[in-house]
């Protein structure tokens, strides 16, 4: 009996070593990379009627190429000003945000930025509203239309390509929208709760959908949510933010056995870690009702 314990006790002790070293490896491959973001030092203080209100204290990360990063943190914390500071559509109090060596100080077509609404002009057909960001900037030629046509067969759109928005999917819109983003080929994707307003099992299909494009389009994606479970299944890394001011509680690398090692959203919420994730998050969120 105490042979069979020394046993077990032996081999949790050498899985624990074999995972502390896939981390390291993981860490180790990301030091070597150039960082595509660097968010540096970067603070935000509101100015109101009743005086100053810090929304966001010294928060500073980086994010490398490919990688998906959820950022999770309780209602109104500043996950969405955070978002809005990378993008550059606002300038932060202090700190920098750096993308690929640039300075960011205003927005950009190497940053694409998904809103929570898809934002589909209605009166366009899908293929007109996949080709908008590159018509904005006088780019839409033959390549480009044939480029559009190729991923909206990929994602399951073709057939759809003359329609309009108020014909498709919640769903669908969002395929649509994503699409219309990757088409202008950001360097860095920023996603906004992308999937909050759709309902619940929608949701579940379309957010398996978006984190297979990412995945197989090699997008350096930057994606804030409320859900633990869709962070956790999608990210490779994700940041955890506090209570207004947003800080940095704790940046955790998510490593997950998904079965038959299938990588796909979906089946990954089936892996024997997944639970510990949601309990470690939902413990550092600290949030009360």
């Amino acid at each position: 009996m105490l042979l069979k314990v020394i046993n077990v006790i032996t081999l949790i002790a050498f899985m624990n070593i074999i995972k502390y070293d896939k981390l390291s490896a993981k860490g180790e491959l990301l030091m070597s990379k150039n960082p595509v973001l660097e968010v540096k030092n970067i603070s935000m203080i509101y100015h109101t009627l009743n005086g100053e209100v810090e929304a966001i204290s010294d928060i500073d990360f980086k994010v490398y190429e490919g990688e998906i990063i959820g950022i999770v943190g309780p209602s109104g914390c500043g996950k969405s000003t955070l978002l809005s500071i990378i993008s550059g559509l606002i300038t932060p109090s202090s700190g920098e945000v750096i993308v690929k060596g640039r300075k960011v100080t205003k927005p950009s077509k190497n940053i694409g930025y998904m809103f929570q609404r898809d934002h589909l002009l209605e009166w366009r057909n899908i293929l007109q509203n996949v080709l908008l960001g590159l018509e904005i900037q006088n780019r839409v030629d033959k390549k480009a239309v044939e480029k559009a046509e190729k991923l909206l067969d990929t994602y399951g759109l073709g057939e759809f390509k003359e329609s309009y928005p108020r014909q498709l999917s919640g769903g669908m819109r969002q395929r649509a929208a994503l699409i219309r983003t990757l088409m202008v080929e950001p360097e860095l994707l920023l996603l906004d709760e992308p999937f909050s307003a759709l309902d619940y099992q929608t949701r579940l299909a379309i957010s398996d959908e978006i984190g297979l494009i990412l995945k197989n389009e090699n997008k350096t994606t930057l994606m804030v949510t409320h859900d633990i479970a869709e962070a956790i299944s999608i990210s490779d890394r994700i940041i955890i933010l506090s209570n207004r001011p947003a800080k940095i509680k704790d940046i955790i690398d998510i490593e997950l056995t998904c079965p038959n090692n299938k990588w796909s959203p979906i089946n990954c919420r089936e892996a024997p870690e997944f639970r510990h994730y949601f309990n470690r998050i939902w413990k550092e969120l600290d949030i009360h009702v």
